[in-house]
This record gives C-alpha cells, sequence and structure tokens, in this order.
C-alpha cells in the first residue's frame, strides 16, 4: 500500500459506476477496497489483534447479504496475511450512508457511486441493523443467503424490537445492548469453528443447572455445511451488576491494606499457610482478623462455590461428545506438553531481550528465572498421566477476575472464549477442572500485588513488609477458596482426584499460568513482570511429583 492511499483524506472518495446493490460484483472496488481502503481503517480498532505484527495483505474471502425491504447492509469476511507467515480472520458489517454525522474514525472511506456521494461505515453504527438483526433472531429467521442462521435461544422472552444501543467501551468484540435486557457479542476475530463461549453459553442454558451465568438467548452463524460454520454473534440475558470482580476485590484490598496503618501489625511475624491448604475462615489468626473483615473471606467463599458449581455443571454431561468427561490420555500429555515448552521457550527469549528493561528485584527474579530454565522446562514435561485419576471436562479457560461479574454480593461468570493466545480448537480441549481455579488464583495474587503498586504512597510500611503481606493474605485467600470448591465438587461427584493430586494439578496449572502471563507483562508493563516472576519462583520452590 503506498503512502498516498494511507494518508487519504476524507475529501477525497473512491468512484464507481455501480449502485449499493451491485457494489460487491465490482472488480475495481474488490480490489481498491481489500488493497487500499482496509488497512489505514481496521488497524485503529481495538478489536484488531494483529498490531504486534507486520501486515502484508487482506482479501476479502466472502461477503454476504443482510437485507430487509429497503435495508441492505453486507457482512464481510476478511483475511488478514503477515509477514510472519500465519493469517487471521474478520468479519465487519458494512453500511452505507449519506449523512456525515460520524466521527472521523467511525469512517471506513468516503465513496461515489453513480455520481451519488456516501461513506461506508461499520453497521453496527446504525439502528436500522440493530433492529433488523434482533428482529431476525426473534424470528429464528434463516437469511435468502442459504448458510447465514438467526437463531432465538431459551434466554430470550422478549417479542419485539423495542430499543438499541452499543456498548460506551470498544473492546476485542462489540457489544449492543437491545431492549435493556439482552447484549449481542458480535466477534471480530472470527474462526471456522463454533466459538466456544457460543458453545458453552448455549450448554450451560439448555442443561439449566447453572444460573449463575448469563442465559443464552440467540446467535447468528454462518454455516457452510456441519462441520464449516462461523460464530458471528451471541446474545444473552444481560446480568445486572455493580461491575467486575477485579474492580469490586481492588475495593477491599485498598480498604485492608489501609487498615494496616491503623491496626500496626508486625507484618514480618505473621506466617502464610502452607501452599494449598484448606482453611476454614473461623480458624483465622487474631492478627489477621484484626485487618481482613470476615465480609471479604465470604465474599471468597461464594466465589469458589459458584466456580465449582459452574464445572459440577460444565461434568454432568454423558451424551453430546462435545461436554462428556474424558480421562487423562497420553494423547493429552503429548499435545499439552508441546504446546507449553512452545510457550516456554518463548518466554525465554523475551526475558532475555528485555533484561534491560529491569532493575532491582525484577531483575534478580529474571536471572532467576533463566538460571532455573532447566528446572522449569523439566517440571512442564513431569506430567504424567497414567498417575491421574481425575477427569478432564471443557472448562472456562480464560478464568480470572475480570471475567466475573457482581451483583448484591453474587457472583455471574461470563466469556467463555478461552486463551486469546490459543487457537480455536486448543480452546476446546478438555482440561482439568483446577486450570481455571489456577487462573483465579493467579488473578488474587495479581489483585493483591496491584493494590500495592497502585496506592504505595499511602502505606506507612515499607515494600518489604507489603510484599510479605500480600504472601500471608494471598494464602489465606487460596486456602479458604479452595476448603470451598473442593468440598463442593467431590460431593457433586466431579472427580479430581484426591490431595495429592490436586496439589499437583495446582501448581502445574499456576506454572503454566505464570509463564503465560510473562509474555503480557515483558510486552506490556514490564515493571508488573514481578508478579509472574515471583509465582513461577514460588511454585518451582515448592512442586512436588505425583
Amino acid at each position: 500500500m503506498s503512502d498516498t492511499n494511507l494518508k487519504k483524506d476524507l475529501n477525497d472518495s473512491y468512484t464507481y459506476e455501480s449502485e449499493w446493490s451491485e457494489l460487491f460484483g465490482n472488480p475495481k472496488f474488490i480490489k481498491e477496497f481489500s488493497e487500499d481502503i482496509l488497512e489505514p481503517y481496521i488497524i485503529t480498532k481495538r478489536w484488531y489483534g494483529g498490531k504486534a505484527s507486520a501486515l502484508k495483505y487482506i482479501e476479502l474471502v466472502d461477503h454476504f447479504r443482510i437485507e430487509n425491504g429497503d435495508d441492505l447492509f453486507y457482512g464481510l469476511v476478511l483475511e488478514v496475511n503477515f509477514r510472519e507467515a500465519f493469517v487471521q480472520n474478520y468479519f465487519i458489517p458494512l453500511a452505507l450512508v449519506t449523512d456525515h454525522n460520524y466521527a472521523k474514525d467511525e469512517i471506513i472511506t468516503k465513496i461515489k457511486l453513480n455520481d451519488k456521494q456516501g461513506f461506508l461505515v461499520d453497521a453496527t453504527l446504525l439502528e436500522s441493523f440493530r433492529k433488523q438483526i434482533f428482529e431476525k433472531i426473534l424470528e429464528g429467521a434463516k437469511s435468502k443467503y442459504e448458510e447465514l442462521e438467526f437463531r432465538r435461544g431459551r434466554g430470550c422472552k422478549d417479542n419485539q424490537y423495542i430499543s438499541s444501543k452499543p456498548m460506551g467501551v470498544e473492546q476485542s468484540n462489540t457489544s449492543i445492548i437491545f431492549n435493556d435486557t439482552y447484549i449481542l457479542k458480535i466477534f471480530r476475530r472470527i474462526f471456522v469453528d463454533q466459538n466456544p463461549d457460543y458453545e458453552i453459553n448455549k450448554y450451560l442454558t439448555d442443561k439449566g443447572v447453572f444460573k449463575n451465568t448469563p442465559k443464552y438467548s440467540g446467535s447468528i452463524t454462518l454455516r457452510f455445511s456441519d462441520k464449516n460454520v462461523i460464530t458471528l454473534a451471541l446474545m444473552q440475558r444481560l446480568v445486572p451488576n455493580q461491575g467486575d470482580a477485579w474492580e469490586y476485590f481492588l475495593d477491599q484490598l485498598k480498604d485492608i491494606f489501609k487498615t494496616l496503618n491503623v491496626v500496626r501489625p508486625d507484618i514480618l511475624q505473621l506466617k502464610p499457610v502452607d501452599m494449598f491448604d484448606k482453611v476454614d475462615y473461623t480458624e483465622l489468626p487474631e492478627e489477621i482478623r484484626q485487618s481482613v473483615p470476615l465480609s471479604f473471606f465470604d465474599d471468597i467463599i461464594q466465589l469458589g462455590l459458584r466456580t465449582a458449581q459452574m464445572h459440577v455443571t460444565l461434568g454432568l454431561e454423558r451424551v453430546n461428545i462435545q461436554f462428556t468427561p474424558q480421562t487423562y490420555s497420553n494423547d493429552y500429555s503429548v499435545w499439552l506438553k508441546n504446546r507449553l515448552i512452545y510457550q516456554f521457550e518463548n518466554r525465554v527469549n523475551l526475558v532475555e531481550n528485555n533484561l534491560h528493561k529491569l532493575k532491582g528485584l525484577r531483575l534478580d527474579l529474571a536471572q532467576q528465572f533463566l538460571d532455573n530454565k532447566k528446572i522449569i522446562r523439566k517440571k512442564l514435561l513431569d506430567f504424567d498421566e497414567s498417575k491421574l485419576k481425575g477427569e478432564r471436562i471443557r472448562i472456562h479457560g480464560d478464568y480470572h477476575l475480570g471475567q466475573v461479574l457482581v451483583d448484591k454480593g453474587d457472583f455471574y461468570i461470563i466469556d467463555f472464549e478461552g486463551e486469546p493466545e490459543s487457537t480455536i480448537r486448543d480452546r476446546k480441549v478438555k482440561q482439568s477442572p483446577l486450570k481455571d481455579v489456577a487462573g483465579v488464583f493467579r488473578s488474587f495474587n495479581y489483585a493483591v500485588y496491584a493494590t500495592i503498586f497502585n496506592n504505595l504512597e499511602n502505606f506507612q510500611y515499607s515494600k518489604e513488609e507489603l510484599f510479605h503481606f500480600a504472601d500471608v493474605l494471598y494464602s489465606y485467600m487460596t486456602a479458604i477458596f479452595l476448603r470451598k470448591y473442593v468440598k463442593y465438587v467431590q460431593s457433586h461427584n466431579l472427580s479430581i482426584g484426591y490431595y495429592k493430586e490436586i496439589k499437583f494439578m495446582l501448581e502445574y496449572c499456576l506454572l503454566e499460568k505464570a509463564v503465560y502471563e510473562l509474555g503480557y507483562e515483558l510486552n506490556s508493563r514490564p515493571k508488573w513482570a514481578v508478579i509472574p516472576l515471583k509465582g513461577i519462583s514460588k511454585i518451582i520452590n515448592n512442586q512436588q511429583k505425583i
């Protein structure tokens, strides 16, 4: 693409001798749209996931009409090719407008069709588009474009369109609120497979046992055959909430650390509980009770219960092979080890390339990570499926406090898409439910340390003392969560093994999670790399064989 095209101003326009209804039959438009128009638009979008890679070219691999009467829109499937020899697919719903009531970054390009001036924009900006797709979901309509399916789910109780509005915050997907009751998530990065968020949300709703997740209310799917599908959008019941659990726990932790200034405990005399002990909060030592309200641990217990209930429900299926539990196998071990060793080697290279950005404790821990790379690699390869008796099930896969909504002291689990770095098929591999538990434990760890980093000037203790208190508090958070979680899943016949297996799997999954996190921190905020580095250090010094 030339610099001229990259800088093309909205005062300029692309001109075609075509009607809007015939535009995608125009070879000149297809060529210029793919080669010149799309790149400068999508690279500015938050939902575009290729910013860290060198874009090579964009290909329009499919388009289809979304229409009702005179309202015509197009759905576009794009293939973005990168110089590093991989591709990503994206979905854009496209509209033609004649008015200029849009911000510059909302306009894809100015265009002239048969001497009629207009603008191409993302169709989600138009109420007429939003109304049309909602009504098609209500009808369960199948488009004239045979492969496009609109489905209505059990959670949808409305029979007419009343209102719609895009959510204000731009995210990796685009979300629209309908009738103040439903949220439609339009997936921007798409895969030739059913999206796991759609699969799990529909399964949990249809099963009807786990209530603390939004109910599946509808979807839009591009279906070429039974095994060749693309999930374009997922509609769910809107969960009234006061925000996510990340902010909820951060607020409480900030107050807890402030209380230290008043209570003035001898922090370095406080002792953490042994890694992954199960503790009843009535057994908390007096020094902890003085600084941490019992209501905080009540929340931890409630989150442990909701997590356990989610996993028990995901392990109930005995017919649908996509959800039936499985035992551990050699094939799984090979998949797991190959995946984790590749990821680990990537992190080793990142640490080596970023040592110059690190100082103090971060540098010490990074050097320790490199010194121990053979030990860590061995830990990852020490996975022995023959000694594991628990079950593998479909799991959340990217479980952390930001994926949990808070409403009136209860918790609702959302966003089952899985780890963004994983392939779509890797996200669907059945794994130990303890991987999700490890995910929320790592999130606890982040929340405790984020409280210190964000409020250091407000605390009257040294960083060493604050870090020690963080380790003590974290140990009690995990122990109290684990007691509730294990008791519930074992009493409801979800097999996660006995104590030794539980401890082994948790430590293994925590190591996996911390290695995964290290990549994000080194790329985005090197100062925070101390959190996964401390986690890795603690794990490799405590991990035991099964």
